[in-house]
């Protein structure tokens, strides 16, 4: 452990006692539901909408940042809305491509100690800033249509499993999940078959809820062969 990790859980814990603790863990509740209330109303007046992940690392001259513009702006053309985690990166060239193609580009913007502050590509109406990762999931599952992940860390990997599982147990209806890159996803998924699969931990089934593709033509026609198949447009 760092010398910055040790002084980071001193401080959390200096001079506090359990009842100080109790204490700010019911003022924490009116915070959280303060959250969603502006997330669901916000979110619920801007229509169908996939969501695109990945790393906040990823610079401008990166080919999946330029990919991800490309998606963007094919999604747009083809009737949805953008959202993204709000920051630089990925989640920047997303909401670039929406601006660029005249669509809602939205960001979901979670503060952050490192890294995160909102880009400059999001609509001012549609930038929400979060303290609670949770509340800020619930947002992306709730009124995204699809996701499409692109290479990224811990985080974007987090956005994934959460909506595998999610699915997986039937707590959300099914929509495409979609893996951009096998050069940089295709070991996971490797691992996935081989030992999940075969330590009998998911069923083979479930495989089907991941489509790993390699060009921003596959992902948008994921998303089309998808909701086709139940008749539906992106103003369902």
């Amino acid at each position: 452990m760092s010398t910055s990790d040790d002084k980071l859980i001193q401080k959390a814990f200096k001079d506090k006692n359990w009842n100080e603790i109790k204490t700010t863990d019911t003022w924490v509740i009116f915070r959280v539901m303060s959250e969603f209330v502006e997330g669901f109303e916000k979110m619920s007046k801007i229509g169908p909408c996939v969501s695109i992940f990945g790393s906040a690392r990823t610079t401008e001259d990166d080919k999946y940042y330029q990919m991800s513009m490309e998606i963007a702006e094919m999604l747009v053309k083809h009737g949805y809305g953008v959202i993204t985690g709000g920051g630089p990166g990925i989640m920047e060239a997303a909401n670039r491509g929406a601006r660029n193609a005249k669509g809602k580009s939205v960001g979901l913007n979670i503060d952050l100690p490192f890294e995160q502050s909102s880009n400059d590509y999001i609509d001012k109406d549609k930038l929400i800033d979060f303290n609670y990762f949770f509340v800020r999931k619930v947002m992306f599952v709730r009124y995204s249509q699809g996701f499409i992940v692109m290479p990224g860390g811990f985080g974007t990997m987090d956005e994934l499993f959460e909506a595998l599982t999610l699915i997986q147990t039937k707590k959300i209806g099914r929509f495409p999940i979609i893996l951009v890159g096998g050069e940089y996803w295709g070991g996971l998924f490797d691992w996935i078959k081989t030992t999940l699969v075969k330590q009998g931990n998911i069923d083979e089934e479930d495989l089907d809820l991941i489509n790993l593709v390699e060009t921003s033509e596959e992902a948008i026609s994921v998303i089309n062969e998808f909701y086709s198949k139940y008749l539906l447009s992106p103003n369902f």
